[in-house]
């Protein structure tokens, strides 16, 4: 994939990019090579120097620097298990002012077998590193890259028409490439195939994905309480299914989300209203993210679920976590089932280098003073779980309440209970609303709320007592 050459010198180096001096010695760098075979693929970037702060570029004219044919022959002694490389070199002005060139070497992934060097060792690229396998791990590796086939294979009955150009063009946006054209773009990342449209390429740019894969779907249920109810119990109370495109997918369901998660209200050490959310948005975003990028497409009889319950959040993905990566493991480890689906979304802007978004999902969760999230694997699916420790939150509220009214411990029940309600909902208070929330007559709620007032709780705003229209509001203090 063409990128200007600005990207080459400052953007991050991930999962998908390094870079390397050309001083580097040819055979030192074929690890890094190995390493993005064996995981997502990726492009290895010689004549810049990996420096954290300048990346300057030195480029081939340095009198160090090894002859650029030595790079091109890096290879030369993977004859069992060779790699699929390519080479562009591109005019660059080095940091002497010399009309010079960097070398691009791309690798792609490896999708089934372990790239071995020539002393047997097994790199996997981890984030922004390179890391070698243990025996162990090379095992579990050779087992996963036999999971790995279900995206690059083929959708017979697609054609180009299936394809949204929208989404292709909001991708080509993102880079150096708008004169390129949709076919061509497919092809560069091996979405087309002999004129062959692959799975990937429905799932991430398909008109109509649901109809391929009626799998590739999430489905939201809110349920009212703790558990899910059976029969003539089941209480659902909001279901919404999406089955979208996978980059507009994952928009349509954070939006989605965002107006079912409640808020509470909490007063700081400074007097200050804060506002608390139910969860971290990272925390449950990152979770949708990572189904939707990791999930076994090739499960046909289940999709992803997103299930809201009083006291937590529960995302299942069906498939297993891949061997390498555990549940014990999953904040350390990096391996990606759809390895060309996790690029696509990385350059959409939507996916983080897996083990720094898991680490951060415990962060977050931490930081919101909230219990620490649960992976699990139950059946042949994985299941993230966070919980809202809503009871700890009611006793939080409590504590504001009583540092904002004095006497909040003085009130009836029903009275706390309509005070505690404003509090947490920031809404006014009617006496329909009252009646709604307590069961009591309106006549009672009627006092009950003229005595909050006259004790400087409330404040009344109406015309008169027989106004439709008259409310209250918490008095803030």
């Amino acid at each position: 994939m063409e990128q200007n050459m600005s990207y080459w010198q400052t953007a991050k180096e991930s999962q998908y990019l390094d870079r390397k001096s050309a001083r580097k010695k040819p055979s030192e760098l074929l690890k890094h090579l190995i390493a993005f075979a064996n995981a997502d693929g990726g492009q290895l970037v010689i004549g810049i120097e990996d420096d954290k702060q300048d990346n300057i570029i030195t480029g081939f004219k340095d009198g160090k620097a090894y002859p650029i044919e030595e790079f091109k022959k890096i290879d030369r002694e993977m004859r069992e298990t060779p790699l699929d490389l390519s080479f562009e070199e591109i005019p660059v002005v080095n940091y002497k002012g010399e009309d010079d060139f960097i070398l691009i070497i791309s690798v792609e992934l490896s999708s089934n077998r372990v790239i071995a060097a020539p002393n047997d060792a097994v790199y996997l690229r981890q984030g922004d590193e390179t890391v070698k396998l243990s025996y162990e791990q090379r095992n579990q590796l050779s087992y996963d890259k036999g999971q790995r086939f279900f995206e690059d294979e083929i959708v017979p009955d697609a054609s180009l028409e299936d394809i949204d150009v929208s989404l292709v063009q909001d991708f080509k946006n993102r880079f150096d490439i708008s004169g390129r054209s949709v076919e061509e773009i497919l092809k560069a990342r091996r979405f087309l195939i002999n004129g062959k449209l692959t799975k990937a390429a429905i799932l991430l740019f398909g008109k109509y994905p649901s109809a391929f894969f009626p799998q590739a779907r999430v489905r939201f249920q809110r349920f009212d309480g703790i558990d899910m109810g059976t029969g003539s119990s089941f209480n659902v109370i909001k279901e919404v299914t999406f089955d979208d495109a996978l980059p507009t997918l994952i928009i349509k369901v954070r939006d989605f989300i965002r107006t079912q998660l409640r808020e509470f209200q909490y007063l700081d050490n400074n007097g200050q209203f804060q506002i608390l959310p139910e969860y971290p948005e990272f925390a449950w975003f990152e979770g949708i993210v990572n189904a939707v990028t990791h999930r076994d497409y090739s499960v046909y009889g289940d999709h992803i679920r997103v299930l809201m319950f009083d006291d937590r959040l529960e995302i299942h993905s069906p498939g297993k976590l891949p061997n390498i990566v555990t549940v014990e493991n999953i904040k350390h480890e990096r391996f990606s089932r759809n390895p060309r689906i996790a690029r696509t979304l990385t350059e959409f802007g939507w996916v983080r280098e897996m083990n720094e978004g898991v680490k951060r999902i415990y962060s977050e969760m931490e930081s919101a003073f909230l219990h620490e999230p649960k992976y699990s694997e139950p059946g042949n699916k994985v299941c993230l779980t966070l919980e809202n420790n809503i009871i700890s939150r009611h006793l939080r509220t409590r504590d504001s309440l009583e540092k904002q009214f004095t006497d909040f411990g003085e009130l009836t029940a029903d009275e706390q209970l309509i005070v505690h309600y404003m509090y947490n909902s920031g809404e006014k208070m009617t006496t329909a609303k009252a009646v709604e929330l307590t069961g009591r007559s309106r006549r009672y709620i009627g006092k009950i709320l003229q005595s909050l007032a006259q004790a400087g709780i409330l404040k009344w705003y109406g015309t008169s007592t027989t106004d439709r229209n008259q409310y209250y509001t918490l008095v803030p203090k």
